[in-house]
């Protein structure tokens, strides 16, 4: 019964981290979306606007839930220990975790408040190669928690060609 309750506080946690971070960045993009974004041009396959911030929750959530199972893997030792990691492989990808989740939250800002479309682009390359990374070592610790991340890594696979196209049809 400790092992679970100690499992739900650690996803509350990353799932409230994770999610306000969205929300926060999402404030940032709000603002383009509504201003800038509708004056440049699109490519056929770029998604309404409305479908954004349900998709961005569902991902927020599983990175919480798939975090949460790696950090509660990293102090599953039989004792209540809620914020002790002394597993080397459990700091390094949550150390990549963390790096990817910065990545992300600076993205929105790049493109949609400061519009430099091609800066954006490198930072999505450089986001999804650390989701990747992240993904094969959150795989190796817990692998329900690296299959969580996947429709993270293809949603931002496809937002990055959708950013190369507005760059390129932009420029």
């Amino acid at each position: 019964m400790q092992n679970r309750k100690s499992f739900i506080i650690k996803a509350l946690i990353l799932v409230i981290i994770c999610e306000v971070i969205g929300i926060v960045a999402g404030l940032a993009t709000a603002e383009g979306v509504t201003s800038w974004f509708q004056t440049i041009e699109k490519p056929f396959f770029n998604p309404p606007s409305w479908l954004f911030a349900p998709v961005w929750t569902l991902l927020y959530f599983l990175m919480g839930i798939s975090a949460a199972l790696v950090w509660h893997k990293g102090t599953d030792n039989g004792k209540e220990q809620i914020f002790d990691m002394s597993d080397n492989k459990v700091r390094i990808a949550l150390g990549l975790f963390a790096v990817q989740l910065i990545l992300n939250f600076c993205w929105s800002f790049i493109f949609f408040k400061h519009h430099l479309l091609f800066f954006a682009f490198i930072e999505i390359i450089t986001l999804l190669t650390f989701i990747i990374l992240t993904t094969i070592h959150f795989y190796r610790i817990h692998k329900i928690a690296g299959l969580l991340m996947i429709p993270y890594i293809l949603w931002v696979s496809f937002a990055s060609v959708l950013n190369f196209s507005l760059w390129w049809l932009n420029k």
